[in-house]
């Protein structure tokens, strides 16, 4: 398994680069992916980011993008929970990029 090193400190990556072991998410972590992801982190990142931690804490699985975007329209509003502003924060894919930012499991469907 690859790894990265991060201030001082090693972590296990999978062969498509997503954090090995969620636990080992840190905000260094997530900034680096953010930063290899071309993303610069906003408020709104962070939302979508930690809703998906906490939704992937609950069910043990990140959601698919349909469920994704009702879960968001229901917490921030109908404004947030939609493609358009999932995409303009997340250009390459919102599940995609977030899940890898968040330190989740790349989720399954995305190639």
């Amino acid at each position: 398994m690859a790894t990265l090193t991060l201030t001082e400190k090693t972590y296990e990556v999978d062969e498509n680069g997503y954090l090995a072991d969620i636990d080992e998410w840190n905000l260094d972590v997530a900034n680096y992916f953010a930063e290899i992801e071309g993303i610069e982190m906003t408020e709104q990142h962070w939302e979508i980011v930690n809703y998906l931690r906490e939704y992937y804490k609950q069910y043990q699985i990140a959601p698919m993008i349909k469920t994704l975007l009702k879960e968001i329209g229901n917490k921030f509003g109908p404004q947030k929970g939609n493609t358009r502003y999932l995409y303009e924060l997340f250009p390459e894919g919102p599940a995609k990029q977030a899940c890898k930012i968040a330190g989740l499991p790349r989720p399954t469907g995305c190639v």
